[in-house]
């Protein structure tokens, strides 16, 4: 069976995205509203200008006790997102969460369209443990090579 692409594994077609002067609140509630763990920050252009996650509103929002009715998602966003390309395979997009510790990747179509949002959820076992097995052999290469 052929490994599926970023764009073929894709939960939720439709982006969920907000302007940068909204609030933490904001994000939060379409988030919920859309059951989804990520939210795009666009410009009016509908460029991507950064991220907002699930961990994002925890640890930046929570954990430092501010109020998010008043923070804007642009003070903690993720700005300039790693992307991929809708016909990235399942098992590297996850090789990259993992190497790089975050678990949603934008996806972007021709033109800087944006299509969507790959979570590590998207991923089934078997591409997790290719994406695993991957990470495993880069670590040892690294080691090895000092």
């Amino acid at each position: 069976m052929a490994e599926r692409t970023v764009f073929q594994s894709m939960s939720q077609r439709h982006v969920v995205s907000l302007g940068p002067q909204a609030t933490i609140w904001d994000a939060a509630c379409l988030m919920t509203k859309a059951n989804c763990g990520s939210v795009l920050i666009v410009d009016t252009a509908s460029a991507l200008l950064g991220i907002v996650t699930e961990r994002d509103l925890m640890t930046r929002v929570l954990a430092k006790a501010l109020n998010p009715a008043t923070t804007l998602v642009s003070e903690i966003m993720t700005r300039n997102p790693r992307c991929v390309g809708p016909d990235v395979l399942v098992s590297d997009a996850v090789l990259i969460m993992i190497e790089r510790g975050f678990r949603h990747l934008p996806i972007m179509g021709a033109g800087s369209k944006i299509l969507g949002v790959f979570s590590v959820r998207d991923a089934l076992p078997r591409e997790i443990g290719t994406a695993v097995e991957l990470a495993e052999f880069h670590e040892q290469v690294n080691d090895a090579l000092g």
